[in-house]
């Protein structure tokens, strides 16, 4: 054989070998992308299941922790002692059948971040879900707690309003009034509240915060303590003197001005007449005249009598406005808005003399020859020498 043919037979031997490794080369890059492939669907269907198990128990999960009956209305009081923690909230709550999976309450008693949990008697419903409830726990959420309610009545006296309140929390009526007359307690107030001043604690006045405490209807829980209730008073009290701010600054009335009188017109008259009564006050009073209120007179002995003896009307107390001119030292009851309406803007007139009958119709004068006549017409007189009434 030639050199040229060795030469081109070396040729076509390394083209062919050129040739099956490129064709081996091909092959093995077919079985990658094949094996990467493969590789890659099975990664994808473990994604799938993975995520087809997180919804399912994530389902589960919220389903577990939803209200056991949207639809109830039932109410179920539950005691959550001092200290109780979380896992065994749930045990309670599982108890009272406001648990509809015990595994996921569990679960979110664990993770919920519950840092908070009050102790309380509290009133839930088994159409509210275990979040909704475990919040309320751990907000200790007023709205859902066991609460009784306490009338502060129009016209009450401070004692009066004690014993009411002494019902319905664990204190006596001397307990609660003992805080009532606390001067530690009391400047914490005057501190706290703008219209609470120092007035309130003047020697003469009888009880500190008579006057003050406004009349309405509080729910109070197992658990308030007297402040929490004297500041629950005392808010709404902040509430509707702050809606007159304008009217008593124009009024010339200090608030605690205002408030003596408004108690006086409370429990000398009723809603229909206050406007004029207060009118017949207001005269008086720029007149230089004494009251000559009654009711004032009652509050120095803590009665709600009607007729008075002598020696009572012959007080030195300065409660005592048949004796002495101007008003008393405080309020002598609790009073509402529209009381202190009736004074704010009260029904101006010349009468300076009025009184009640005996169907409490009230009579107004303008002078007082007047005024006894009509006493007398209604066969109103006593005999004012008697000590006996």
């Amino acid at each position: 054989m030639s050199r040229v043919e060795r030469a081109e037979a070396k040729l076509e031997r390394e083209a062919k070998q050129a040739a099956q490794r490129e064709r081996s080369d091909q092959a093995g890059k077919t079985n990658v992308k094949r094996k990467k492939k493969k590789k890659k669907g099975g990664c994808l269907w473990l994604l799938v299941l993975v995520l087809a198990i997180l919804v399912g128990f994530g389902g589960y999960y919220t389903l577990g922790l939803a209200a056991v009956d949207p639809n109830s209305d039932e109410q179920v009081v539950v005691d959550i002692p001092s200290g109780t923690g979380a896992s065994a909230i749930v045990d309670i709550l599982d108890n009272a059948g406001l648990v509809k999976n015990r595994f996921c309450a569990k679960v979110n008693a664990r993770i919920g971040h519950y840092n908070g949990l009050q102790a309380n008697t509290y009133i839930f419903s088994p159409s509210m879900s275990f979040r909704e409830i475990m919040n309320a726990i751990n907000n200790g959420s007023f709205d859902y707690l066991s609460k009784e309610s306490v009338e502060v009545k129009d016209g009450a006296r401070l004692q009066q309003v004690a014993e009411a309140v002494s019902e319905q929390l664990p204190y006596t009526a001397e307990e609660i009034l003992a805080v009532w007359s606390d001067t530690g307690y009391l400047n914490e107030l005057i501190d706290k509240y703008w219209f609470l001043t120092d007035d309130i604690l003047d020697d003469d006045v009888m009880f500190p915060l008579e006057g003050y405490l406004y009349a309405d209807t509080y729910f109070v829980t197992d658990n308030m303590t007297i402040e929490g209730f004297t500041e629950m008073c005392l808010d709404r009290m902040d509430e509707e003197l702050s809606a007159r701010k304008d009217d008593i600054e124009a009024s010339g009335f200090t608030v605690h001005e205002l408030l003596t009188l408004t108690s006086i017109v409370t429990k000398e008259a009723r809603a229909d007449d206050q406007p004029k009564v207060a009118g017949v006050f207001m005269n008086r009073l720029e007149q230089g005249m004494s009251l000559g209120s009654d009711v004032t007179v009652c509050y120095i002995f803590q009665e709600d009598r009607v007729e008075l003896k002598v020696s009572q009307l012959e007080s030195t107390n300065p409660y005592n406005t048949r004796k002495y001119a101007g008003l008393p030292p405080g309020p002598i009851c609790q009073v509402i808005g529209d009381a202190i309406d009736a004074v704010l803007h009260y029904e101006a007139s010349d009468n300076i003399f009025f009184f009640a009958d005996e169907d409490g119709v009230v009579h107004y004068y303008k002078t007082q020859a007047d005024f006894e006549q009509g006493i007398e017409d209604e066969g109103l007189l006593k005999d004012d020498d008697s000590d006996e009434g």
